[in-house]
């Protein structure tokens, strides 16, 4: 698959937890997707905690940044106001931290898309108005 992707949590999980009936599309869109996906510092701790019941769950988040399947590429101070105002426009949702990351990463670079397993990103848009681009699957 051709773009560069911004990749969500749920993917990450759902590549590490093979119970998940999501797993094979994320396996399928790891293998098609040219690494490195971008993602932020806020999904990498989300992630970690949701593995935390798989053996080494921590561990094999860390070891994609390691291997260069991941790519940290934001940074959240510079982006702080972005960020603040974007959740309390979406505080009814409600909106993460990082998803919030996520979004203004998408603004920062317009030709990417989100890897992600959450319909919030359907209601979020970029820009205030501009639709955020997805790769999800179809039941989302």
């Amino acid at each position: 698959m051709s773009g560069r992707f911004i990749t969500d949590t749920g993917p990450l999980v759902a590549l590490l937890n093979v119970r998940d009936p999501r797993h094979p599309w994320v396996l399928e869109m790891f293998a098609s997707i040219d690494p490195p996906l971008q993602t932020c510092e806020a999904v990498i701790s989300e992630a970690c905690f949701l593995v935390k019941g798989i053996p080494g769950g921590a561990q094999a988040i860390f070891g994609l940044l390691d291997r260069g399947v991941l790519e940290l590429s934001f940074r959240l101070g510079p982006n702080q106001s972005a960020i603040q105002a974007m959740m309390a426009r979406y505080a009814n949702v409600p909106m993460s931290v990082a998803d919030a990351c996520l979004v203004r990463m998408a603004e920062l670079d317009p030709k990417s898309a989100i890897l992600t397993l959450d319909s919030d990103f359907k209601v979020y848009r970029k820009h205030g108005r501009q639709v955020v681009p997805v790769a999800m699957p179809d039941a989302v």
